[in-house]
């Protein structure tokens, strides 16, 4: 199930973002993604977040700004379940536009973002890690 997540819920939704990013960009430095989970922390709390339940555990979430999205984790047991989808589905509800950047490296989730609709239009670096990222939107 797919629902707006609780402030009790943060710490459990701050260790998927923890544990997705060192599993899903091991590109990028792991002292990095540590030193970035207290900012994430505060971020996520002020974030609109949609978590997915499944039997009483969160099992992914994702975080919005407005028209952009911000993240999409999935906890690595239970990727390619739908979960994604289920909260991409979710975010869309209400909305014309969705944008995103995706590290170009992390092919998984570039594929998924075309597989659901995706567009690519641009390119661009991230300055914090000096890696390639895809500009991608969806329009309804």
């Amino acid at each position: 199930m797919v629902r707006r997540m609780e402030a009790a819920e943060l710490g459990a939704v701050a260790e998927i973002w923890l544990e997705a990013n060192l599993d899903a960009h091991d590109f990028v430095p792991a002292i990095y993604w540590r030193s970035q989970l207290e900012p994430v922390r505060e971020a996520i709390s002020k974030a609109e977040v949609y978590v997915y339940e499944e039997d009483g555990a969160i099992l992914g979430f994702i975080g919005l700004d407005g028209e952009t999205v911000e993240g999409l984790f999935v906890k690595k047991e239970a990727r390619n379940r739908g979960i994604g989808k289920a909260l991409l589905d979710r975010a869309r509800e209400g909305r014309d536009l969705l944008e995103l950047r995706v590290y170009s490296e992390n092919w998984p989730a570039v594929k998924f973002y075309y597989r659901e609709g995706f567009t690519l239009f641009g390119q661009d670096v991230d300055r914090a890690t000096g890696q390639d990222e895809s500009l991608m939107a969806w329009w309804a």
